[in-house]
């Protein structure tokens, strides 16, 4: 992996601060000759915002400029920075300081993907689809893309399982209306939209719901087949601590059991005076 790569998993800061982008310098593009980015993993701007960040960039002027790669001679595609790109555009600005990158799709991917996270512009099924893509197209796993975007690889398998839902069940989600905590309650359960109205129309809680919709969950999978959120947790606690883990819910999947594996007394001896720190 090169230089450039190892920088996304350092975040967007790291990015924006490098000596490279400094060496670049900031050049003056027409906004007419910038396009959005089609991959961009945001679909959703709020308009409130964006008249906010308008009404900023009026009174204190771009302090930040965007990042673009060239696509032709006088035309360019943003890399990073699409909501100052629209912003500036209602502020009635005609032009906007850019740094340009030569990266790769994958690498203008994962950055978009880097800015949206990291400032928490995303909603969890953004976030979601967001991955999907770089499954689908990068030939990637789980644990790359924990690295890529800065989360554990189970909060990447969680965000991943929400896909399973109806697409009218998501779109409560993207709206707000239901919150992540109530979409994985409903994951497997049957005329799940309509429960989902239930929940919005009487405002229950996610513990409510998951009382309500346990019975789906149970005997869902063979004993002998592990459900995979369980299995990342396993294999991130495992990485963590140096020793093989295994976890076990109880019936009611809100207690249940840690098993630490020693394959020698003084593995044994070692978790012993861990434990006494």
């Amino acid at each position: 992996m090169n230089k450039e790569n190892n920088k996304l998993g350092m975040g967007l800061g790291a990015l924006l601060s490098s000596k490279k982008n400094e060496a670049e310098g900031l050049v003056v593009l027409n906004l007419s000759q910038i396009e959005p980015n089609k991959q961009q993993p945001r679909h959703k701007f709020d308009q409130k915002e964006l008249e906010e960040l308008a009404s900023s960039i009026k009174n204190q002027g771009l302090i930040q400029p965007i990042i673009v790669k060239k696509l032709q001679q006088d035309s360019y595609v943003i890399i990073a920075g699409e909501r100052r790109w629209r912003a500036a555009q209602i502020a009635g600005l005609h032009e906007i300081d850019c740094i340009i990158k030569d990266y790769n799709d994958k690498q203008t991917f994962e950055i978009a993907l880097i800015e949206n996270i990291q400032r928490e512009n995303l909603n969890v099924i953004e976030e979601a689809k967001a991955y999907k893509k770089i499954l689908e197209d990068k030939k990637t796993n789980n644990e790359d893309i924990a690295k890529i975007a800065g989360k554990s690889p189970s909060h990447v398998s969680n965000i991943l399982r929400l896909l399973e839902l109806d697409q009218k069940v998501q779109d409560l989600v993207i709206s707000g209306e239901l919150t992540m905590g109530h979409a994985r309650a409903l994951i497997g359960v049957p005329n799940a939209f309509e429960k989902a109205k239930e929940i919005v129309n009487k405002k229950l809680s996610v513990r409510e719901v998951e009382n309500q919709t346990s019975k789906y969950k149970k005997n869902k999978k063979p004993q002998n087949q592990k459900d995979p959120n369980i299995a990342d947790l396993e294999k991130e606690l495992s990485t963590k601590i140096g020793l093989k883990t295994s976890i076990h819910f109880n019936e009611g999947g809100s207690s249940g059991s840690l098993t630490l594996y020693y394959s020698d007394l003084n593995q044994l001896d070692e978790i012993m005076k861990r434990l006494k720190r």
